[in-house]
């Protein structure tokens, strides 16, 4: 999965209207998209490879790391967690909230 900003910033803007229209699932989907996109936009601009996997490889993937600051953690445990067990684990009850949050992380030039 490709991470350009445009495409970050579409998938969020899917998010928002998906959620505005009352399909929370879909906009769990693309808020996941956005984060995935977004990681793979930071690794490339460190020179790393993108991760393989699929988003929520990649969200398992932000939540092992120690160098993400815990609330950009949270967030992608929050947001990894299906709806099938969102009474009995940390869930998201606004992903793009979520989403922004390790986003805006990512793309800010204090993340190591």
């Amino acid at each position: 999965m490709s991470g350009s900003l445009a495409q970050i910033k579409a998938e969020l803007a899917s998010a928002r209207k998906a959620w505005e229209e009352g399909n929370e699932g879909q906009a769990r989907v693309c808020a996941r998209r956005a984060v995935s996109r977004a990681l793979t936009h930071w690794r490339i601009r460190r020179g790393e490879p993108p991760l393989p996997g699929d988003t929520l490889a990649h969200l398992r993937w932000i939540q092992q790391q120690t160098q993400f600051p815990r609330e950009v953690v949270l967030a992608a445990q929050r947001l990894s967690t299906k709806v099938t067990e969102r009474d009995r684990a940390p869930f998201s009850i606004d992903p793009i909230a979520d989403a922004r949050l390790i986003i805006d992380a990512l793309l800010s030039t204090a993340m190591p």
